[in-house]
């Protein structure tokens, strides 16, 4: 029979009143700064298969946020909707300003992942900048330090494999990084149930377990590739070589199947990953639609508008695992798991191939950890070449 991991504690009932009353607190620590911080100036560079968006205030102090590469086509969103909002602004309002650009000049009507990654962006750079001028990590202006490093998972967006092919890729990246724990897909990504090659997902799952031993942490992700039904008979699969959690077994737009499927199994179900509304948000916390909380950095709007839905599903007994978007951004996840109470226990590790060095320490993996980046903000070396010889893009 299943048993859940001792990872993952109880749920607690909590209503949509008391979910919106924890949202309504604010997040960034105002006191921290005894005078007005005026946003001066914005600049967007590129260089490396890298964005950088540089803020400056006016009494010289600047920081930087790194765009994924959805840049390449949400720069003109960024340019024209998102930044004139924050010029001449006070960078201690955060809170105000990521609630007020959202209703800004109707804003609200293009709500959705494209939105809300801009809006992350320009929050980051002005995380980074606050940081600076305090002399403080993001985590530290946000939250408390809970943790200083991260035990990772290391997953595979693979579909086109044999089951035995998969298993031979995440054991040599096991082996490389230390990881004690890895994520496969199952499905065929939205699929309307159709697998990704005949048999496939019950293949991996029996071999991963076989191949990878009882004692390695198996996630599940079904990337949204069942109705309601089939999703549970794959979830018992998960259940039956104990897997650690069961990942967007739904289509993620449909919060009715998903908690479905999690009433009827016992495993934990992970989801929130495409999720932009905090209030949808709380629907799937309230009525315990999953266990394992995702929201994504970028896609969510921000570290202010996450460590929300934190506190939302600590009070419901449920934990954080964010989906990580990729990229040099991917560094955002370590400091948010390090300020947030309620943290699982793994993370999932994104290659930083083209920026490991941009901060200090590194971010290589050693033993199945990631040290999170020290110094104030972001910890990103201001002197490094990559921003040196970066190519403006524009600059408002």
């Amino acid at each position: 029979m299943y048993s859940r991991h001792i990872d993952f504690p109880k749920r607690k009932t909590v209503t949509t009143a008391e979910l919106q009353a924890i949202c309504d607190q604010p997040v960034l620590k105002r006191s921290l700064f005894s005078v007005p911080i005026i946003i001066q100036s914005f600049e967007l560079m590129f260089n490396n298969h890298v964005y950088l968006l540089r803020v400056r205030s006016a009494c010289g102090a600047e920081g930087f946020g790194l765009p994924s590469s959805r840049a390449d086509y949400l720069a003109p969103l960024l340019e024209q909707l998102i930044l004139p909002y924050f010029i001449g602004k006070d960078a201690r309002d955060l809170d105000a300003l990521i609630d007020g650009v959202y209703v800004h000049d109707i804003n609200y009507k293009l709500a959705g992942l494209a939105l809300f990654c801009c809006i992350s962006w320009v929050e980051a750079a002005i995380l980074d900048m606050l940081g600076k001028i305090t002399n403080k990590s993001v985590g530290q202006l946000l939250g408390d330090v809970h943790r200083e490093e991260v035990d990772i998972y290391i997953a595979s967006g693979n579909r086109g494999t044999t089951p035995e092919e998969e298993v031979a890729i995440l054991q040599q990246r096991l082996e490389v990084s230390g990881a004690k724990a890895c994520k496969f897909k199952l499905g065929g990504r939205m699929s309307r149930n159709q697998d990704a090659m005949l048999g496939r997902s019950e293949g991996l799952l029996t071999a991963a377990r076989k191949q990878l031993g009882d004692d390695m942490i198996l996630h599940t992700d079904g990337n949204g590739s069942y109705d309601a039904a089939h999703a549970i008979k794959i979830g018992k699969l998960c259940e039956d070589i104990n897997a650690y959690f069961y990942e967007e077994p739904c289509p993620f737009d449909d919060l009715w199947e998903t908690k479905t499927v999690a009433d009827a199994l016992t495993i934990p179900i992970a989801f929130g990953e495409q999720e932009t509304s905090l209030r949808r948000f709380m629907w799937i916390i309230e009525n315990h639609a999953a266990d394992v909380i995702q929201p994504d950095l970028q896609y969510t709007g921000g570290f202010i508008r996450c460590i929300k839905i934190a506190r939302m599903a600590a009070a419901a007994g449920k934990v954080i695992t964010p989906h990580v978007s990729g990229g040099c951004s991917a560094v955002y996840m370590l400091h948010y798991v390090g300020c947030i109470e309620n943290a699982g226990k793994y993370h999932e590790y994104k290659h930083f191939d083209d920026c490991y060095d941009l901060f200090e320490p590194m971010l290589i993996p050693k033993n199945g950890k990631l040290i999170i980046p020290q110094g104030c903000g972001f910890g990103i070396h201001i002197e490094h070449k990559m921003i040196k010889h970066a190519k403006r893009i524009f600059r408002l």
